[in-house]
């Protein structure tokens, strides 16, 4: 039995009379979730949350909790994945690490703190379909160049889709290592090939970094550096993807684009020595998507029943976590992700985003989760604009229930629908029209939803809401004997 089993079992052992006792509760109808799941779905949640809560245990620091996400299991199966290491331009070329500054600057609302991260060599997993593989069977050992062609040369991969995809994992934790059987399907849905970033991660590295990584990456795509396996990959051919804090991530890129096309018609940057354009890509999609840093919205306790996702926590800001050499940040930091000057900040929470007009098609999932009204009025709002938006609400749901859950039929459901719009977007564009749909969580019937109605929570109420969240939270900072730093520039 290897670490991971073993520590798995260690986990189980304790929860077994809880979980016996929720499983004679659920067979009898007498859970509250006991007429929308079934009894697997009822017992996956359940350690989950006791995951996430930590209850019962010693809590861990976060560079424990996050080394053990980070852990290779190995590439077995079908899926190709060709690692590659992406080259970040010159120093003396600002311009990239510029455009975000002003961007950041330009759209914010009041005074905000953020240091200013340089650009780093950035790592990716190329990510194909792999389908003659065993369900066992490793990669075979050939260069990372060589497995790059022999995905590229799969009969199945007919299409030009390109999905470059950002991890969820809140903004902390996780890695491409372990979204790879997720982005394999995507690969096999679209019949084309999934970029997945290794972005930095929080605490280690703070906002503006993350959006840096995925600039940069977008750019590099589009115009790949010297020594890239990947030839240039017209925009029209990418569609951005992410699930939960990756949602959150591919969204803030779309507002930081949007941004630049907002102040200049035909906006360029310097990349590598060279003058290049700035399109837009081809759409961009969230699973669960991650819209509000602060976790402010009314869902996260409405829906609480069906997730299991930790409640916030406003008041004990640092010390909810064992000190390690990676926190509390140098100088300390109100929030794992960024300063809590800017929890409210379109760039870091997208639902606080004014405009979406001009953006791509889009793709929102959702369950009935503690995300779910975040969710909501960022793809209404977007609706409205006149903004292409595919919207897909999943009944009693919890938090990427496709990723978590895949033996339920409404996350084969999902996942389809994820791929399909991916490659509609490449391959047949003027056939993406506005439409929302309800899914039954027992039976699976749809229904059909007005986009622009999924929610009554008006932009204005939302920031209302998040701007509570945010004194909240700097109350909290304050109350343990806290002043905010002024990070050096």
């Amino acid at each position: 039995m290897d670490g991971g089993a073993l520590g798995l079992l260690k986990f189980l052992f304790p929860q077994i009379p809880s979980l016996l006792n929720t499983a004679a509760w659920h067979t009898l109808g007498m859970t509250k979730t006991s007429s929308k799941w079934g009894l697997r779905e009822e017992l996956t949640v359940q350690v989950l949350r006791q995951m996430m809560s930590g209850k019962g245990t010693k809590p861990s620091p976060i560079g424990k909790t996050q080394s053990v996400t980070l852990k290779d299991p190995g590439i077995k199966g079908k899926i190709w994945v060709a690692k590659a290491t992406i080259k970040a331009p010159s120093p003396d070329d600002e311009s990239l690490r510029e455009a975000v500054f002003k961007a950041i600057d330009d759209m914010k609302d009041g005074e905000v703190q953020y240091t200013k991260p340089d650009l780093v060599d950035t790592q990716v997993e190329w990510t194909g379909f792999r389908p003659n593989a065993g369900k066992d069977e490793f990669l075979p050992n050939f260069s990372e160049e060589e497995k790059y062609r022999r995905m590229l040369a799969e009969p199945t991969r007919t299409s030009d889709t390109t999905i470059l995809y950002f991890h969820g994992g809140a903004y902390y934790l996780c890695d491409p290592t372990t979204h790879r059987a997720l982005c394999s399907r995507l690969a096999k849905e679209t019949h084309g090939r999934v970029c997945s970033v290794r972005y930095r991660l929080a605490p280690q590295a703070a906002f503006p970094a993350q959006l840096l990584d995925a600039f940069m990456m977008y750019l590099s795509l589009l115009y790949p550096p010297p020594g890239s396996m990947h030839e240039a990959i017209p925009a029209k051919h990418i569609v951005l993807g992410g699930d939960s804090a990756g949602g959150n991530l591919d969204f803030a890129l779309l507002q930081l684009l949007l941004q630049l096309h907002r102040t200049s018609k035909n906006p360029t940057v310097r990349f590598h020595g060279k003058t290049v354009d700035v399109p837009l890509p081809a759409g961009v999609t969230a699973n669960s998507g991650w819209f509000d840093v602060a976790r402010s919205m009314p869902s996260i306790t409405t829906n609480a029943q069906y997730d299991y996702l930790p409640p916030p926590n406003h008041d004990d800001v640092l010390s909810r976590f064992p000190a390690d050499d990676i926190w509390p940040a140098k100088p300390p930091r109100g929030d794992l992700f960024c300063d809590l000057s800017l929890l409210d900040h379109p760039l870091v929470s997208p639902l606080a985003a004014e405009s979406w007009k001009g953006a791509p098609p889009l793709w929102f999932c959702t369950g009935q989760e503690m995300l779910t009204d975040e969710d909501c009025v960022v793809a209404s709002r977007a609706a409205s604009q006149g903004v292409t938006v595919q919207w897909e609400e999943y009944e009693a749901m919890p938090h990427c229930f496709g990723m978590l859950m895949p033996f339920l039929p409404t996350a084969d459901r999902c996942m389809r629908s994820w791929g399909d719009f991916c490659r509609r977007c490449v391959e047949e564009p003027a056939s993406l029209k506005t439409n929302g749909t309800y899914v039954h969580a027992k039976t699976g019937k749809e229904e059909t939803l007005v986009v622009s109605k999924v929610t009554k929570i008006t932009l204005e109420e939302a920031k209302r809401y998040m701007r509570e969240a945010k004194e909240r939270r700097l109350k909290g900072y304050e109350k343990e004997g806290k002043t905010m730093p002024k990070p050096a520039l």
